[in-house]
């Protein structure tokens, strides 16, 4: 029996398959999702998958208790054999399988294209994935991207009290839009990179939402969470409530990694709103998103593996591209970014 959104939800299966994957005929194709995560988009994509002409495999699997290498030991063998040994791996899950040991595996081969989705409801992927404008979206994205990486000295600056600057070094920036080739790719309307750890330095406040995997999940804040940096480290942590549990689950990991900042990234989904789930929030227009703990590969830092991720947001954020202002307080300033983003109906 039809259901709520279902011609859209098929609509946006035919786009991540198709489009984002770009799926051959005979390709193997590994969808994961963990058992508190919306089945419906796992179906779907299944289903396109197949009208695709390739082999799909759909893992439902218990969920852990964290992210990362915290989850490694609840999880099946059987699961962790079959995610490097895929053409396409595309993750659903809610707490992410994303720097697990499966995920170093088949991001260290040469193999396989894996496509991060975590946690999406049909309504999310619908509005952030099958209502886009993909081809203005990555000529946006382009675009940024190119300015970023091009960039020396940055700023970035919000209401609620963010003031932190540092430097890029030209390392790479990840432009998260297809997944073509191998290696990471994750959900459209993110750019990311890694400035020099040592020269970030200021203050963070998270006042969108924390997310750290199980009981760090702290969702959309009511009290702003403020990061005190210094040469890119968590010197101190203020706040509330929230900012307590932080505090305390950080404590509690005992990996002196988990205070370094791991990659900064920018927020530019024109469907993406604020809901409590990371992989959503960390792309609402105009946000900025601090990573803390394990650093991808893909970014090429210093600071490596650690027992786990979390990511926080920053909303309505002011940034500086050696010196020229391009968004303030969330709105695009820059003259050529600005008529990108018109296509893009913000």
């Amino acid at each position: 029996m039809p259901t709520i959104q279902d011609l859209e939800l098929a609509r946006t299966a035919h786009a991540i398959v198709n489009e984002l994957c770009g799926c051959k005929p005979g390709e193997s194709v590994l969808v994961t999702i963990d058992s508190v995560s919306d089945w419906r988009p796992a179906e779907e994509i299944a289903k396109a998958v197949e009208a695709a002409g390739a082999k799909v495999m759909v893992a439902w699997h218990n969920t852990p208790k964290g992210y990362g290498k915290v989850a490694d030991p609840q999880l099946p063998d059987s699961l962790r054999a079959s995610i490097p040994n895929t053409d396409v791996w595309i993750e659903l899950n809610n707490q992410w399988l994303l720097y697990s040991a499966g995920w170093l595996e088949a991001m260290q081969g040469p193999r396989v294209r894996y496509l991060f989705l975590g946690g999406l409801t049909t309504d999310q992927m619908v509005r952030c994935i099958g209502d886009v404008n993909i081809k203005a979206q990555a000529a946006f994205q382009d675009k940024i991207v190119e300015m970023t990486h091009n960039a020396e000295k940055m700023r970035i600056t919000n209401p609620a009290g963010t003031d932190v600057r540092f430097e890029n070094g030209g390392r790479p920036v990840t432009n998260e839009l297809y997944a073509h080739v191998p290696g990471p790719h994750f959900l459209l309307g993110q750019i990311g990179w890694a400035p020099v750890e040592e020269s970030i330095g200021g203050t963070i406040v998270f006042d969108g939402s924390f997310s750290g995997g199980g009981e760090a999940d702290l969702g959309i804040l009511k009290d702003p969470i403020k990061l005190s940096i210094s040469e890119g480290v968590i010197t101190r942590i203020e706040g509330g409530e929230e900012a307590g549990k932080m505090r305390n689950w950080l404590e509690g990991l005992g990996d002196p990694k988990m205070y370094h900042l791991a990659h900064v990234c920018y927020g530019f989904n024109p469907g993406a709103r604020l809901s409590g789930l990371c992989t959503e929030d960390e792309r609402v227009w105009g946000s900025t998103e601090w990573g803390l703990g394990f650093q991808g590969p893909m970014f090429e830092g210093k600071v490596g593996e650690a027992v786990s991720h979390a990511d926080g947001i920053c909303l309505n954020s002011s940034v500086w591209i050696d010196g020229e202002q391009i968004t303030d307080r969330g709105k695009i300033v820059h003259r050529e970014l600005a008529n990108l983003a018109r296509n893009l109906k913000r």
